[in-house]
């Protein structure tokens, strides 16, 4: 009798153990992210990639009154400030006119 119980145990551990299960997936590879990524200040603002739909509240306040949190991915963009060329798809980058004043949010 305790043969035949130690037996079942046996076979069951052993189909339970047989069981494969399938192998996770496998991560993208640098160039399928780099597929899916927008490569367009218009792709990137449209997917909010950088978070801009957060920010869009605050077009038409002045930028003096305005509080962004000390961690956020911001530009600030005023009439003829230089800035840089490179794309970034998480950046928001917040355009204010000459009088102070927010007038969009977009990703780039």
């Amino acid at each position: 009798m305790i043969r035949a119980a130690l037996f079942a145990s046996a076979a069951l551990l052993a189909a339970a153990c047989s069981q494969q299960t399938p192998p996770p997936e496998a991560p993208e590879t640098p160039q399928e992210v780099a597929e899916t990524m927008p490569q367009t200040k218009e792709e990137a603002t449209a997917q909010d990639v950088c978070g801009a739909s957060q920010y869009a509240a605050l077009i038409g306040s002045n930028f003096a009154a305005v509080t962004l949190p000390a961690d956020a991915n911001v530009r600030i963009i005023q009439p003829d400030s230089v800035v840089t060329q490179d794309f970034r798809a998480d950046r928001a980058n917040i355009i204010v006119d000459a009088g102070g004043i927010i007038t969009g949010v977009e990703c780039y």
